[in-house]
């Protein structure tokens, strides 16, 4: 791997929007998580039993799209995340995320798939990768972030859960 990577969580002022009307526009339902385990995207680590958390929808390319003036068109889309249902800090330590070379990739571990998509700066998918994660999974992910970044027309690399198409976090060039 040639370069450390960082995993963006969502942004705290992007979280206070979610959890009061997600993306869609529903208002946020928190609930009391009975066994623990859900990806959270807050602080990209997973819930733990008992933690109030939410399942709203988050359209994080149109976000990217609004900061930058891009118009993803037909690329734009929203899917569920889990979130803290109250401010959590963000990721452990500096709060400026983790991602593989930087301490761990968020939610990787042997034996899942990653799919890993790239966007250019209008916001269009350039292509995508299916990723089997394998024992040395953050090296996995971070070789995939490597020869995406390696086409210079990449902007930003949305990794998501492969079975369901979750949103795991966004990483962008370095």
């Amino acid at each position: 791997m040639k370069t450390a990577y960082r995993a963006m969580p969502i942004g705290e002022a992007v979280l206070r929007e979610l959890r009061d009307a997600d993306d869609a526009r529903r208002a946020c339902v928190p609930y009391t998580d009975e066994e623990g385990g859900a990806p959270l995207r807050c602080c990209l680590r997973t819930s733990a039993a008992g933690e109030r958390i939410a399942l709203v929808a988050y359209a994080p390319l149109r976000r990217w799209a609004a900061a930058t003036g891009a118009d993803p068109g037909a690329y734009d889309e929203q899917g569920p995340v889990f979130v803290h249902a109250v401010e959590c800090g963000g990721p452990a330590g500096s709060g400026a995320g983790s991602g593989p070379g930087a301490g761990g990739c968020p939610f990787a571990r042997p034996g899942v798939l990653r799919t890993l998509r790239r966007y250019d700066a209008r916001g269009h998918i350039l292509g995508g990768r299916v990723l089997a994660l394998g024992e040395d999974a953050d090296g996995d992910v971070g070789r995939a972030l490597d020869e995406a970044f390696a086409d210079p027309g990449t902007a930003l690399v949305h990794v998501r859960a492969a079975e369901f198409g979750c949103f795991q976090f966004e990483v962008r060039r370095p």
